[in-house]
Protein backbone atom coordinates (compact mmCIF):
# COMPACT_ATOMS: atom_id res chain seq x y z
CA UNK A 1 0.00 0.00 0.00
CA UNK A 2 0.99 3.72 -0.75
CA UNK A 3 1.11 6.29 2.23
CA UNK A 4 -2.27 8.15 0.53
CA UNK A 5 -3.65 5.01 1.05
CA UNK A 6 -2.70 3.79 4.47
CA UNK A 7 -3.50 8.01 5.22
CA UNK A 8 -6.99 7.18 3.85
CA UNK A 9 -7.54 4.22 6.51
CA UNK A 10 -5.77 6.48 9.42
CA UNK A 11 -7.94 9.32 9.08
CA UNK A 12 -11.21 7.10 9.80
CA UNK A 13 -9.68 6.07 13.16
CA UNK A 14 -11.22 8.84 15.72
CA UNK A 15 -8.23 9.10 17.67
CA UNK A 16 -9.02 12.12 19.80
CA UNK A 17 -6.56 12.58 22.79
CA UNK A 18 -7.71 10.85 25.82
CA UNK A 19 -9.80 7.81 24.27
CA UNK A 20 -7.99 4.81 22.63
CA UNK A 21 -6.37 4.33 19.68
CA UNK A 22 -5.44 0.64 19.73
CA UNK A 23 -7.78 0.07 16.29
CA UNK A 24 -5.36 2.07 14.60
CA UNK A 25 -2.27 0.60 16.39
CA UNK A 26 -4.22 -3.05 15.62
CA UNK A 27 -4.56 -2.21 12.01
CA UNK A 28 -0.66 -0.63 11.62
CA UNK A 29 0.20 -3.93 13.19
CA UNK A 30 -1.13 -6.33 10.93
CA UNK A 31 0.26 -4.52 8.08
CA UNK A 32 3.16 -4.72 9.60
CA UNK A 33 3.13 -8.31 10.18
CA UNK A 34 2.00 -9.09 6.46
CA UNK A 35 5.66 -8.44 5.59
CA UNK A 36 7.10 -10.31 8.77
CA UNK A 37 7.23 -7.24 10.87
CA UNK A 38 6.54 -7.97 14.52
CA UNK A 39 5.56 -4.74 16.79
CA UNK A 40 5.99 -4.10 20.58
CA UNK A 41 2.88 -1.88 22.48
CA UNK A 42 3.53 0.11 25.20
CA UNK A 43 0.26 0.46 26.95
CA UNK A 44 -1.45 3.31 28.78
CA UNK A 45 -1.74 2.46 32.69
CA UNK A 46 -5.51 1.87 31.55
CA UNK A 47 -4.83 -0.39 28.79
CA UNK A 48 -6.99 1.75 26.53
CA UNK A 49 -4.12 3.47 24.66
CA UNK A 50 -0.85 2.72 23.60
CA UNK A 51 2.72 3.02 21.83
CA UNK A 52 4.06 0.74 19.10
CA UNK A 53 7.65 -0.17 18.70
CA UNK A 54 8.91 -1.62 15.33
CA UNK A 55 12.01 -2.15 13.88
CA UNK A 56 13.47 -3.52 10.56
CA UNK A 57 17.10 -4.56 9.27
CA UNK A 58 19.85 -5.49 11.48
CA UNK A 59 23.43 -3.70 12.76
CA UNK A 60 24.05 -0.04 14.05
CA UNK A 61 21.97 1.80 16.33
CA UNK A 62 19.85 3.27 12.88
CA UNK A 63 17.29 5.23 12.74
CA UNK A 64 14.07 6.19 14.77
CA UNK A 65 10.75 7.63 12.74
CA UNK A 66 8.62 9.17 15.34
CA UNK A 67 4.67 10.02 15.25
CA UNK A 68 2.03 10.76 17.19
CA UNK A 69 -1.47 8.77 16.76
CA UNK A 70 -4.06 11.46 18.60
CA UNK A 71 -5.48 14.54 17.01
CA UNK A 72 -7.39 16.97 18.58
CA UNK A 73 -11.16 17.04 18.69
CA UNK A 74 -13.77 18.37 16.29
CA UNK A 75 -16.59 19.79 18.17
CA UNK A 76 -17.62 23.28 17.85
CA UNK A 77 -15.71 23.80 14.73
CA UNK A 78 -17.22 24.56 11.35
CA UNK A 79 -15.91 21.34 9.21
CA UNK A 80 -17.60 21.40 5.13
CA UNK A 81 -15.95 18.28 4.79
CA UNK A 82 -16.52 14.85 7.04
CA UNK A 83 -13.57 15.51 9.21
CA UNK A 84 -12.84 11.25 10.11
CA UNK A 85 -13.48 10.72 6.36
CA UNK A 86 -10.20 11.69 4.22
CA UNK A 87 -11.41 13.98 0.70
CA UNK A 88 -9.17 14.22 -1.69
CA UNK A 89 -10.01 17.27 -3.90
CA UNK A 90 -7.38 19.76 -5.63
CA UNK A 91 -4.33 18.24 -5.20
CA UNK A 92 -5.38 18.29 -1.29
CA UNK A 93 -5.94 15.86 1.55
CA UNK A 94 -8.40 16.87 3.87
CA UNK A 95 -9.43 15.81 7.39
CA UNK A 96 -8.64 15.66 10.73
CA UNK A 97 -4.77 14.87 11.43
CA UNK A 98 -3.85 14.60 7.52
CA UNK A 99 -1.12 17.54 8.45
CA UNK A 100 -0.81 17.00 12.78
CA UNK A 101 0.64 14.42 11.96
CA UNK A 102 -1.19 11.37 10.42
CA UNK A 103 0.57 12.33 6.98
CA UNK A 104 3.49 11.78 7.71
CA UNK A 105 3.03 8.35 10.10
CA UNK A 106 1.27 7.25 7.12
CA UNK A 107 4.66 7.85 5.17
CA UNK A 108 6.67 6.10 8.07
CA UNK A 109 4.56 2.94 7.96
CA UNK A 110 4.53 3.00 3.86
CA UNK A 111 8.13 3.48 4.05
CA UNK A 112 8.74 0.33 6.98
CA UNK A 113 6.66 -1.79 4.12
CA UNK A 114 9.19 -1.01 1.36
CA UNK A 115 12.50 -1.79 4.10
CA UNK A 116 11.17 -4.69 4.84
CA UNK A 117 11.93 -5.71 0.93
CA UNK A 118 15.32 -4.59 1.39
CA UNK A 119 18.39 -5.46 3.24
CA UNK A 120 19.19 -2.85 5.23
CA UNK A 121 22.58 -2.85 7.11
CA UNK A 122 21.23 -0.11 9.22
CA UNK A 123 18.17 -0.35 11.56
CA UNK A 124 14.72 1.65 10.56
CA UNK A 125 12.56 2.58 13.82
CA UNK A 126 8.75 3.16 13.95
CA UNK A 127 7.56 4.90 17.14
CA UNK A 128 4.62 5.75 17.18
CA UNK A 129 2.57 7.57 20.35
CA UNK A 130 -0.71 8.56 22.03
CA UNK A 131 -2.03 11.49 24.30
CA UNK A 132 1.29 13.75 22.46
CA UNK A 133 -1.69 16.68 22.13
CA UNK A 134 -2.61 16.66 25.67
CA UNK A 135 1.42 17.50 26.46
CA UNK A 136 3.34 14.91 24.89
CA UNK A 137 2.09 12.29 27.74
CA UNK A 138 2.02 8.54 25.88
CA UNK A 139 5.91 9.17 24.26
CA UNK A 140 7.30 8.49 28.07
CA UNK A 141 6.61 5.07 28.71
CA UNK A 142 8.05 4.49 25.13
CA UNK A 143 11.19 6.56 26.09
CA UNK A 144 11.48 4.52 29.64
CA UNK A 145 11.42 0.88 27.50
CA UNK A 146 13.61 2.04 24.63
CA UNK A 147 16.19 3.50 28.00
CA UNK A 148 16.39 -0.17 29.26
CA UNK A 149 17.21 -1.59 25.67
CA UNK A 150 20.86 -2.41 24.89
CA UNK A 151 20.71 -0.06 22.10
CA UNK A 152 19.43 3.45 21.35
CA UNK A 153 18.68 4.81 18.07
CA UNK A 154 21.60 7.32 16.40
CA UNK A 155 18.80 9.28 15.23
CA UNK A 156 15.04 10.29 15.35
CA UNK A 157 13.01 12.43 12.93
CA UNK A 158 9.65 13.90 14.58
CA UNK A 159 7.43 14.19 11.48
CA UNK A 160 5.26 17.11 12.63
CA UNK A 161 4.47 19.29 9.62
CA UNK A 162 7.04 21.56 8.77
CA UNK A 163 6.31 21.81 5.35
CA UNK A 164 9.81 19.01 4.58
CA UNK A 165 11.95 21.88 6.25
CA UNK A 166 14.13 20.80 8.80
CA UNK A 167 13.68 22.27 12.45
CA UNK A 168 16.32 21.85 15.11
CA UNK A 169 14.56 23.37 17.92
CA UNK A 170 11.34 24.20 19.65
CA UNK A 171 10.76 25.66 22.74
CA UNK A 172 10.12 23.92 26.14
CA UNK A 173 7.26 24.70 28.03
CA UNK A 174 5.28 24.35 31.64
CA UNK A 175 1.41 24.33 31.95
CA UNK A 176 0.69 25.47 35.62
CA UNK A 177 -2.14 26.00 37.53
CA UNK A 178 -2.49 28.91 40.05
CA UNK A 179 -5.06 28.58 42.67
CA UNK A 180 -6.42 31.67 44.30
CA UNK A 181 -7.88 31.51 48.23
CA UNK A 182 -9.36 34.80 49.26
CA UNK A 183 -13.25 34.93 51.93
CA UNK A 184 -16.43 34.70 50.58
CA UNK A 185 -19.28 37.60 51.46
CA UNK A 186 -22.17 39.09 50.52
CA UNK A 187 -21.59 41.57 47.91
CA UNK A 188 -22.83 44.63 49.65
CA UNK A 189 -20.05 44.00 52.34
CA UNK A 190 -17.49 43.48 49.78
CA UNK A 191 -14.90 45.05 51.44
CA UNK A 192 -15.38 42.73 54.54
CA UNK A 193 -14.61 39.91 52.24
CA UNK A 194 -11.27 39.27 50.55
CA UNK A 195 -12.35 38.96 46.14
CA UNK A 196 -10.35 35.77 44.82
CA UNK A 197 -10.91 37.01 41.71
CA UNK A 198 -9.34 40.55 42.35
CA UNK A 199 -6.15 37.66 43.94
CA UNK A 200 -6.08 36.31 40.14
CA UNK A 201 -6.04 39.51 38.85
CA UNK A 202 -3.11 40.50 40.70
CA UNK A 203 -1.34 37.50 40.30
CA UNK A 204 -2.47 37.82 36.26
CA UNK A 205 -0.81 41.43 36.37
CA UNK A 206 2.42 39.88 37.71
CA UNK A 207 2.30 37.80 35.17
CA UNK A 208 2.03 40.01 32.60
CA UNK A 209 5.11 42.51 33.92
CA UNK A 210 6.91 39.10 33.63
CA UNK A 211 5.98 39.04 29.96
CA UNK A 212 6.80 42.18 29.26
CA UNK A 213 10.52 42.16 31.73
CA UNK A 214 11.57 38.55 29.12
CA UNK A 215 10.22 40.80 26.14
CA UNK A 216 12.59 43.83 26.99
CA UNK A 217 15.21 42.35 28.69
CA UNK A 218 15.33 38.60 28.05
CA UNK A 219 17.23 36.27 25.83
CA UNK A 220 16.87 36.39 22.31
CA UNK A 221 16.64 33.66 19.84
CA UNK A 222 15.92 35.13 16.02
CA UNK A 223 15.33 31.53 15.37
CA UNK A 224 11.69 32.01 16.15
CA UNK A 225 9.23 34.16 15.05
CA UNK A 226 8.35 34.74 18.72
CA UNK A 227 12.49 35.91 19.83
CA UNK A 228 11.97 34.85 23.66
CA UNK A 229 10.19 33.19 26.45
CA UNK A 230 6.02 33.29 26.94
CA UNK A 231 3.70 33.34 28.99
CA UNK A 232 0.18 33.14 28.62
CA UNK A 233 -2.73 32.49 30.86
CA UNK A 234 -5.69 30.32 28.95
CA UNK A 235 -8.48 29.71 31.58
CA UNK A 236 -9.77 31.80 34.15
CA UNK A 237 -12.67 30.05 36.69
CA UNK A 238 -14.55 31.60 39.19
CA UNK A 239 -17.58 32.83 40.56
CA UNK A 240 -21.14 31.18 40.98
CA UNK A 241 -23.33 34.13 41.59
CA UNK A 242 -23.09 38.35 41.20
CA UNK A 243 -23.91 38.99 44.64
CA UNK A 244 -21.67 36.53 46.34
CA UNK A 245 -17.70 37.66 47.03
CA UNK A 246 -15.76 34.41 45.31
CA UNK A 247 -13.59 32.71 47.76
CA UNK A 248 -11.77 30.93 44.65
CA UNK A 249 -10.44 31.46 41.62
CA UNK A 250 -8.88 29.68 39.24
CA UNK A 251 -6.19 30.45 36.50
CA UNK A 252 -4.29 28.17 33.78
CA UNK A 253 -0.82 29.46 32.79
CA UNK A 254 1.89 28.33 30.39
CA UNK A 255 5.46 28.95 29.98
CA UNK A 256 7.43 28.92 26.53
CA UNK A 257 10.90 29.17 27.02
CA UNK A 258 13.79 29.59 24.40
CA UNK A 259 16.70 27.43 25.45
CA UNK A 260 18.52 30.08 26.75
CA UNK A 261 16.38 30.83 29.58
CA UNK A 262 15.21 28.37 32.41
CA UNK A 263 11.74 28.10 32.74
CA UNK A 264 11.87 27.00 36.59
CA UNK A 265 13.79 30.13 37.30
CA UNK A 266 10.70 32.25 35.22
CA UNK A 267 8.08 29.48 37.74
CA UNK A 268 10.25 30.62 40.82
CA UNK A 269 9.47 34.81 39.98
CA UNK A 270 6.10 34.38 39.42
CA UNK A 271 5.72 32.30 42.92
CA UNK A 272 7.39 35.10 44.77
CA UNK A 273 5.22 37.65 43.57
CA UNK A 274 2.36 35.42 44.26
CA UNK A 275 3.76 35.27 47.75
CA UNK A 276 4.43 39.04 47.51
CA UNK A 277 0.48 39.32 46.61
CA UNK A 278 -0.93 37.15 49.26
CA UNK A 279 1.10 38.70 52.14
CA UNK A 280 -0.24 42.04 51.19
CA UNK A 281 -4.07 39.95 50.94
CA UNK A 282 -3.66 38.81 54.44
CA UNK A 283 -4.05 41.86 56.16
CA UNK A 284 -7.52 41.47 55.16
CA UNK A 285 -8.28 37.54 55.32
CA UNK A 286 -5.36 35.62 56.87
CA UNK A 287 -6.54 32.32 54.88
CA UNK A 288 -5.80 34.12 51.50
CA UNK A 289 -3.16 32.09 49.35
CA UNK A 290 -2.04 31.22 45.76
CA UNK A 291 -1.06 27.48 45.07
CA UNK A 292 0.92 26.54 42.14
CA UNK A 293 0.68 23.81 40.85
CA UNK A 294 2.68 21.99 37.33
CA UNK A 295 0.39 20.49 35.46
CA UNK A 296 2.65 19.10 32.63
CA UNK A 297 5.92 19.63 31.53
CA UNK A 298 8.13 18.91 28.54
CA UNK A 299 11.67 19.91 27.43
CA UNK A 300 12.51 22.33 24.55
CA UNK A 301 14.25 20.97 21.85
CA UNK A 302 17.74 22.87 20.47
CA UNK A 303 19.88 20.35 18.19
CA UNK A 304 23.22 22.32 16.78
CA UNK A 305 22.86 23.36 13.31
CA UNK A 306 26.14 21.91 12.56
CA UNK A 307 25.52 18.71 14.02
CA UNK A 308 26.21 15.72 12.02
CA UNK A 309 22.17 14.66 12.63
CA UNK A 310 21.28 17.93 11.12
CA UNK A 311 24.12 17.01 7.87
CA UNK A 312 22.06 13.76 7.36
CA UNK A 313 18.51 14.87 7.22
CA UNK A 314 19.31 17.72 5.24
CA UNK A 315 20.99 15.64 2.43
CA UNK A 316 17.80 13.81 2.48
CA UNK A 317 15.33 16.83 1.96
CA UNK A 318 17.88 18.69 -0.43
CA UNK A 319 17.91 21.67 2.28
CA UNK A 320 20.17 24.28 2.43
CA UNK A 321 19.02 26.19 5.82
CA UNK A 322 17.29 25.09 8.96
CA UNK A 323 14.81 26.32 11.13
CA UNK A 324 13.11 25.99 14.72
CA UNK A 325 9.14 25.82 15.40
CA UNK A 326 6.60 27.91 17.46
CA UNK A 327 5.19 24.66 18.85
CA UNK A 328 6.35 22.17 21.00
CA UNK A 329 6.75 18.51 20.08
CA UNK A 330 8.12 15.20 21.41
CA UNK A 331 11.70 15.76 19.87
CA UNK A 332 12.50 17.63 23.27
CA UNK A 333 11.86 14.37 24.96
CA UNK A 334 13.93 12.08 22.90
CA UNK A 335 16.76 14.29 23.01
CA UNK A 336 17.24 14.99 26.61
CA UNK A 337 15.48 11.79 27.88
CA UNK A 338 16.73 8.77 25.42
CA UNK A 339 20.48 11.16 24.34
CA UNK A 340 19.46 10.37 20.57
CA UNK A 341 19.94 13.29 17.94
CA UNK A 342 16.43 14.38 17.35
CA UNK A 343 15.15 16.68 14.32
CA UNK A 344 11.65 17.55 13.50
CA UNK A 345 10.33 17.42 9.71
CA UNK A 346 7.56 16.51 8.21
CA UNK A 347 4.65 16.85 5.07
CA UNK A 348 2.40 20.18 5.83
CA UNK A 349 1.89 22.93 7.93
CA UNK A 350 0.62 23.60 11.10
CA UNK A 351 -1.41 26.66 10.01
CA UNK A 352 -3.53 24.22 8.97
CA UNK A 353 -3.46 21.62 12.00
CA UNK A 354 -6.21 22.01 14.42
CA UNK A 355 -8.33 23.76 12.13
CA UNK A 356 -11.69 22.92 10.56
CA UNK A 357 -11.00 21.66 6.89
CA UNK A 358 -7.36 20.74 7.77
CA UNK A 359 -5.16 19.33 5.18
CA UNK A 360 -2.05 18.35 3.60
CA UNK A 361 -1.55 18.48 -0.26
CA UNK A 362 -0.43 15.41 -2.30
CA UNK A 363 3.05 17.09 -3.53
CA UNK A 364 4.31 17.77 0.44
CA UNK A 365 3.19 13.75 1.20
CA UNK A 366 5.14 12.87 -2.20
CA UNK A 367 7.82 14.94 -0.88
CA UNK A 368 8.20 12.63 2.47
CA UNK A 369 7.79 9.81 0.60
CA UNK A 370 10.98 10.82 -1.35
CA UNK A 371 13.02 12.05 1.68
CA UNK A 372 11.90 8.46 3.28
CA UNK A 373 13.18 6.44 -0.24
CA UNK A 374 16.68 8.24 0.25
CA UNK A 375 16.80 7.53 3.81
CA UNK A 376 16.17 3.29 2.90
CA UNK A 377 19.05 4.10 0.26
CA UNK A 378 21.22 5.25 2.56
CA UNK A 379 20.08 2.64 5.73
CA UNK A 380 20.82 -0.22 3.13
CA UNK A 381 24.28 0.98 2.56
CA UNK A 382 24.63 1.24 6.32
CA UNK A 383 25.55 4.96 5.64
CA UNK A 384 23.63 6.41 8.75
Amino acid sequence: MNSIEILQRLIAFRTVSRQPNLELLGYVSELLKTRGISSQLVPSPDGQRANLFATVGTGGRGVMLSGHTDVVPVEDQDWTLPPFAMTERGGKLYGRGTADMKGFVACAVAAVLKASKMKLNTPLHLALSYDEEIGCIGVRSLIETLQAAPTRPALCIVGEPTSMQVATGHKGKIAARAVCRGREGHSALAPLALNAIHLGCDFVHALRLEQERLARDGARDGDYDVPYSTLHVGMMKAGVALNIVPNLCQLDFEIRNIAADDADKILGRLRNEAARIVAAASTIAPEAAIEIDVINTYPGLDTPTNSQAVAFVKSLTGANGTIKVAFGTEGGLFSRDLGTPTVVCGPGSMAQGHKPDEFVSVEQIHRCDDMLAKLLEKLAAGLA
